[in-house]
């Protein structure tokens, strides 16, 4: 690499960093391409990316952001993912490591508060945000359904009397 592209390379992490949430550090020795590819895959899927850099440039770009407590992972084959919500990167780098034995998540960091492996595991535990939506909504209409049924459940009561009354009264 020469000069110009270790800048850029320094410069766009620097980037990522500032700009995600949640940073996941993990070593990927020993995957192939094709798991590579399915890991980018479903991370992209669920709104976050997957970057393989330099160590090296990784801890210069880490300088003066609010994930610096992550230089201490880089250290071997490391592989960066992150993404904007705080669950969606740890929710896809727990799945892959469950199926992939190669991929070894080291820790990571949600802001300023650095995360080791069990720390990961917990922020991959918790709902995502849609997930989070769907609940208050579910949470907010299920009174208003519940209210309706009351309201019309003496009014059903009351015309199936009568419809019996009068069925009774064909009858006879």
């Amino acid at each position: 690499m020469d000069r110009a592209a270790k800048a850029e390379s320094i410069t766009e992490l620097s980037g990522v960093f500032k700009t995600s949430n949640v940073v996941v550090v993990a070593h990927y020795n020993g995957l192939s391409v094709a798991q590579m590819q399915t890991l980018r895959k479903q991370m992209k899927l669920a709104g976050g990316q997957v970057k393989v850099a330099k160590n090296r440039l990784a801890k210069i770009a880490l300088k003066d952001t609010d994930v610096a407590s992550i230089a201490s992972l880089l250290k071997g084959p490391t592989v960066l993912a992150y993404s904007g919500d705080p669950v969606a990167a740890p929710k896809v780098a727990v799945d892959f490591a469950k199926a992939n034995e190669a991929f070894v998540i080291l820790g990571g960091s949600m802001g300023k508060t650095a995360l080791d492996l069990n720390g990961v595991k917990a922020l991959a535990s918790l709902p995502s945000l849609d997930e989070l939506r769907g609940k208050i909504v579910g949470l907010l209409v299920s009174p208003a359904t519940k209210i309706a049924q009351l309201v019309n459940a003496p009014a059903a009561k009351v015309a199936r009397v009568v419809q019996a009354y009068a069925s009774k009264s064909a009858a006879a």
